[in-house]
């Protein structure tokens, strides 16, 4: 299955969705986030996002966690404060986003299995 990423931006909650499917690696994640920088995707009034793996495969060692953390990092103009909630089943994929939230900072990420769960955390307290 090829590598494919869909966008949506719901304006009533202000949470910009972005879902994976297929496989997964660490360039692919930071290459559709520059897009999505470059063509302007992401509203400004965006509260917080929801990323869903549920039909993706993560093709990543668990070890290279790390990455996406240093990569939200590095771009805290978008992610400052917001929270970023990670829907997936997959135990592989469960591990790696507990790893990143363990490196959370200026931001915060949380794994979920369901789309209520993640939204539900994304909209408390804002």
């Amino acid at each position: 299955m090829k590598e494919k990423i869909k966008y949506h931006y719901d304006p009533k909650d202000k949470i910009m969705f972005k879902s994976y499917y297929g496989l997964i690696s660490i360039d692919i994640i930071a290459s559709s986030w520059m897009q999505a920088f470059e063509k302007e995707i992401i509203p400004k009034e965006t509260v917080g996002f929801i990323l869903d793996y549920r039909e993706a495969i993560f093709d990543m060692d668990v070890d290279e966690h790390a990455e996406i953390a240093n990569f939200y990092k590095k771009n805290l103009e978008v992610f400052r404060n917001k929270k970023i909630a990670i829907i997936t089943d997959k135990p592989k994929a469960v591990v790696i986003v507990t790893l990143v939230e363990a490196l959370d900072d200026g931001y915060f990420s949380k794994p979920f299995s369901t789309l209520e769960a993640a939204r539900a955390w994304v909209l408390a307290d804002i």
